[in-house]
């Protein structure tokens, strides 16, 4: 019934192309929307998208330096304990030289002071912890910065966009006065949304990147710890 509806063969053809363009000019829709939302939001939207463009770049950043910095700690300890287990401490050196990671570093300075005392490696390796943190942890607290700012600047636009809307009704005729108001209110609900949409992905990926940067700290504290026990058996074996 719908193809002789739609007038046969030549009827699905045209069918088939009507359905065919439909997806391709949604995101043109989308886009067009977006980008009308903002010519409407006014210079409010101005500010919040340069907040979203600082927010986006430092999100960028930190997921790659700590995807790099991520590295197996069960499989890393499995190596460490068996090379070191069989007094073959350059083997264990040569496994975290070739998986660079804070992590590794750290350990690894550790293990060229094998041969000193206890006290001498946990003292190197906490010397070598405060090189590598501060690369892990920097910037991602100004995602939770830029998460507020970029909220009150919405709120400030929102505000803005109010005065504006009732200040250019006073005085005016009375047949303008509705599309003046509209238009007003149509800024301050735009800075609204904008400021809050870009504040939600600034807290949600201040969250995101906060606990990954907490799990390779704690990972690393727990490496230093099996570290020393492994090399205090270690000698401990050799000797006895």
């Amino acid at each position: 019934f719908l193809f002789s509806f739609v007038g046969g063969a030549g009827g699905r053809k045209s069918f088939a192309r009507i359905t065919d363009k439909r997806p391709k000019e949604e995101p043109m829709t989308v886009l067009k929307l977006l980008a009308d939302a903002f010519h409407e939001g006014g210079w409010g939207m101005w500010p919040i998208l340069t907040l979203l463009m600082i927010t986006v770049s430092i999100i960028t950043e930190r997921a790659v330096v700590l995807r790099k910095a991520v590295i197996d700690k069960e499989k890393l300890l499995a190596l460490l304990r068996s090379q070191i287990s069989q007094g073959n401490i350059q083997g264990a050196i040569k496994v975290c030289s070739g998986n660079p990671t804070p992590l590794t570093r750290i350990v690894q300075t550790g293990l060229m002071r094998a041969n000193r005392s206890e006290a001498e490696i946990v003292s190197a390796m906490e010397e070598a912890s405060l090189r590598e943190l501060p690369a892990v942890e920097k910037r991602t607290g100004y995602l939770a910065m830029l998460g507020n700012l970029v909220t009150l600047a919405g709120l400030l636009g929102t505000i803005t966009g109010l005065i504006k809307s009732f200040a250019g009704v006073a005085g005016v005729d009375p047949s303008q006065k509705a599309t003046l108001l509209s238009k007003g209110i149509s800024e301050a609900m735009n800075c609204t949304a904008f400021g809050l949409g870009t504040g939600i992905i600034g807290l949600a990926a201040y969250a995101w990147l906060n606990g990954k940067t907490q799990g390779i700290i704690d990972d690393i504290n727990e490496m230093k710890k099996n570290v020393v026990n492994l090399v205090a058996s270690a000698k401990a074996a050799k000797h006895g």
